[in-house]
C-alpha cells in the first residue's frame, strides 16, 4: 500500500500543491544531467515519501544515499545535497566535500537548501572554503500535505525556538506557506489569532501580500474563507494528557512518523524479527472510519466485524449461495486484509491501555484537570520521582501540573527541581532550565486562571458517552480539549463572545478582514450565530484553514473532524500544523543534557 496519501477527498485541490512540489524536485535533478548521487537530510527523506515516489527519482538517475557524518559511498561524479537550512548539516557536508579533496576525487557539488537559503548556512561553507566549489539553489518545500485535511509546515523545533531559543524565523516560514496557498486558493478573507506567535504570523501574512499582492479577480470567490491561528502556548494542557483516540494511542505509543508507524512484523503476525512499515492515513478505509473514535469503541467495532465475517463465512460453506451473493462476500474478503492490520493493531495497543501503570497516569491527569485535590497530585509526583518513573513521564505530568496552577510554591518548586536532579542526574540542569525559560515549569506568581476558564468553556464533561458522543470530550474520556472550543468559538461567532476568556489566556487576540468585499454579506460567511453559516455562492461548504503554530496532537484533529461532521455545522476544515505533536514529544523537544 502507497504510503503517498490519496488526495482526492480533499475539500481543495491539495493535489496540485504535491504536484508542484513533485515538479519543482523533478527540475532540480533534470538540471544536473546524467547519473548523480542525491544526499538527502534524513528529516527531509520523510517528508519527501510523502510527496514523490522514489521510484521517479532513480529513473532520474539519481543514487539515493542519506547524509551523514561519514563519506558518501558512490561512483558518481556528481553530488546532489538536498538539506534543511541548518548550520550543523552545513558539517557533514564539508566533511564530505573536504574527504573528496583529499583523496583526489574530483566532482561536482550542488547544494539545494530547503525551503531557502540562508546566510547562516552558506558561512558555514565559507570559513570551511568549500563555497566556492558548489552550485547553490532553493528547492522551497513549506508544506507537505499528510493527509486530505491535514498540511504540515515540517518544522519540529519552531515551539522550542520561540519560546526557548528567541528565534522566530520559523514565523515567517508559516506565514510563507499560508501565502503559498493563498496563490492558489485566493486571498483568505477573514483571519483570526491568538497568542503572540500566531498574531505575528497575521501580521507577516500582511506584509507578504503588501510585497507580493494575490490578485484576485471580482468574480471569484476564494476557496478559503477563514483563516485560524493559535499558539501552542495558549492550550498547554491538551497534549499533556494521554489521548484515548485509536490514532491518538498509536501515536503515543507506537510513534507515527510521516503517516506511518513501524514495527517488529510479529505484531502483525509475521515472521519475527523483521522491521515492517504500516501507512496510517485516509486511503485505507477501515483506518479512516475508526481513526477518529474513542478506542474502547474501536475494539467493539473490530469485534463486530471479524464476528459478521466469521458468519458469512459459515454461510458460505453450508448453504448454496446465488452469484451476487458470491460477488458480495468476495467483496468483503478484499478487506480482510485492513481488518487483519487494525485486529493486530489494536491488540498489541490493548497491552499498553491495560498496564495499571497507564490507567494510574490517567486517573492522575484527570485529578490535576479538575484542580479539585493539590496534594494529592503533588504527592503522586513526588512518589514518581523517587520510583525513578521514565523521566519524560514525570515530566509531562509535571508540566501538566504546574500548567494548570500556573506555575508552583517557591517551596515546592524548588523541593521537586532539587528531587528532580538527585533522582536523574545534574545533567538535566539544562532540561529544567529550557522548561523554566518557556513558562512550563514555573514559580507561581498569581492565582491560576484555569478553574474559571474550564468552568466557562465547559471543559470537564462529566457522562461522556464515548460510543456516540455528543461532545468533543470523548476524545479525552471526559475532557473537552481548551483548543478546541476556541477554535469552535472562532468559526461559528468570531472573538468577541469570548473576549474575556481570551484575555485569561497567554498573548494577544486579533480578528482582520483583508481585501475588498467587506461590506457584502454573502464573503462574511462565518459571522452571526451556526446555524446561519451561509454557503458560498456556488453551494460548496465555506472552508477554514486551522493553523496550529507549535503542534498539534491527533486527538485534536479528531475533535476537529468531529465538529466538521456536525448537523448545523456548514462548513470544512483544513488543519496545518508546524508537526505533529503528543506529550511524550512535546517534552522531549526541551530536553538537554549538560556536557
Amino acid at each position: 500500500m502507497a504510503q503517498i496519501p490519496n488526495l482526492d477527498n480533499a475539500p481543495v485541490n491539495l493535489t496540485s500543491v504535491r504536484e508542484q512540489s513533485q515538479k519543482e524536485l523533478i527540475n532540480i535533478l533534470k538540471n544536473v544531467r546524467g547519473k548523480k548521487c542525491l544526499v538527502i537530510d534524513p528529516k527531509l527523506g520523510g517528508s519527501l515519501s510523502l510527496i514523490i515516489q522514489t521510484s521517479i527519482l532513480k529513473e532520474l538517475g539519481a543514487e539515493l544515499r542519506h547524509l551523514s557524518a561519514e563519506p558518501v559511498q558512490t561512483d558518481c561524479s556528481k553530488i546532489v545535497y538536498l538539506v534543511r537550512s541548518q548550520p550543523n548539516l552545513m558539517k557533514f557536508i564539508c566533511s564530505n566535500v573536504n574527504n573528496d579533496v583529499s583523496k583526489g576525487l574530483q566532482r561536482e557539488y550542488h547544494v539545494y537548501f530547503v525551503p531557502r537559503r540562508t546566510v547562516v548556512c552558506e558561512k558555514v561553507l565559507e570559513e570551511e572554503k568549500v563555497h566556492h566549489m558548489m552550485s547553490i539553489g532553493e528547492y522551497p518545500l513549506y508544506l507537505v500535505p499528510m493527509d486530505d485535511d491535514l498540511l504540515s509546515f515540517e518544522l519540529d523545533l519552531a515551539y522550542k525556538e520561540c519560546l526557548v531559543d528567541g528565534d522566530t524565523s520559523s514565523l515567517w516560514h508559516i506565514a510563507k506557506a499560508i501565502h503559498k496557498l493563498e496563490f492558489s486558493f485566493g486571498l483568505i478573507r477573514n483571519v483570526r489569532a491568538k497568542g503572540k506567535a500566531s498574531v505575528r504570523v497575521a501580521d507577516i501574512l500582511n506584509r507578504m501580500q503588501a510585497e507580493e499582492p494575490v490578485s484576485s479577480p471580482d468574480m471569484l470567490v476564494p476557496e478559503i474563507n477563514t483563516l485560524i491561528l493559535l499558539d501552542r502556548e495558549v492550550d498547554m494542557v491538551t497534549p499533556l494528557c494521554s489521548q484515548l483516540t485509536y490514532e491518538g494511542l498509536v501515536d503515543e505509543f507506537l510513534h507515527i512518523n510521516n503517516g506511518a508507524v513501524e514495527l517488529d512484523s510479529s505484531i502483525m503476525g509475521q515472521q519475527e524479527g523483521k522491521k515492517m512499515k504500516v501507512p496510517l492515513n485516509s486511503s485505507d478505509k477501515l483506518f479512516k472510519e475508526i481513526r477518529d473514535l474513542n478506542f474502547e469503541v474501536v475494539v467493539q467495532i473490530l469485534r463486530q466485524k471479524a464476528t459478521s465475517m466469521k458468519q458469512d463465512y459459515t454461510e458460505m460453506t453450508t448453504t448454496t449461495q446465488t452469484v451476487s451473493e458470491l460477488k458480495d462476500f468476495v467483496r468483503k474478503l478484499n478487506s480482510l486484509p485492513e481488518m487483519t492490520r487494525h485486529i493486530n493493531l489494536a491488540q498489541h495497543l490493548s497491552k499498553f491501555t491495560s498496564k495499571p501503570s497507564f490507567l494510574g497516569q490517567l486517573d492522575m491527569e484527570h485529578t490535576i484537570i479538575e484542580s479539585q485535590s493539590y496534594d494529592i497530585c503533588f504527592e503522586y509526583i513526588e512518589e514518581m520521582i523517587q520510583k525513578q518513573e521514565p523521566l519524560t513521564t514525570v515530566l509531562r505530568l509535571l508540566i501538566l501540573f504546574s500548567v494548570t496552577n500556573s506555575g508552583l510554591p517557591k517551596k515546592h518548586f524548588d523541593y521537586l527541581r532539587r528531587e528532580l536532579l538527585h533522582s536523574y542526574g545534574f545533567e538535566h540542569m539544562a532540561t529544567l532550565n529550557n522548561l523554566e525559560k518557556s513558562g512550563l515549569l514555573k514559580k507561581q506568581e498569581s492565582k491560576s486562571n484555569w478553574f474559571t476558564v474550564k468552568r466557562a468553556l465547559q471543559l470537564v464533561v462529566d457522562d461522556t458517552d464515548t460510543a456516540n458522543p455528543n461532545d468533543i470530550a470523548y476524545v479525552f474520556s471526559g475532557y473537552a480539549p481548551l483548543s478546541i472550543r476556541l477554535i469552535h468559538h472562532a468559526i461559528r461567532s468570531g472573538w468577541r463572545p469570548v473576549e474575556e476568556i481570551l484575555k485569561l489566556l497567554p498573548g494577544p487576540h486579533l480578528e482582520t478582514k483583508r481585501g475588498g468585499f467587506s461590506n457584502s454579506p454573502s464573503y462574511d460567511t462565518l459571522s452571526g450565530a451556526s446555524t446561519n453559516i451561509a454557503k458560498v455562492t456556488d453551494g460548496r461548504r465555506s472552508l477554514v484553514l486551522v493553523v496550529f503554530v507549535g503542534g498539534v496532537t491527533f486527538a485534536e484533529i479528531s475533535a476537529l473532524r468531529f465538529l466538521s461532521a456536525q448537523e448545523g455545522m456548514a462548513y470544512d476544515l483544513i488543519i496545518g500544523t508546524t508537526k505533529i505533536i503528543n506529550g511524550r514529544t512535546v517534552v522531549e523537544t526541551f530536553m538537554e543534557k549538560m556536557g
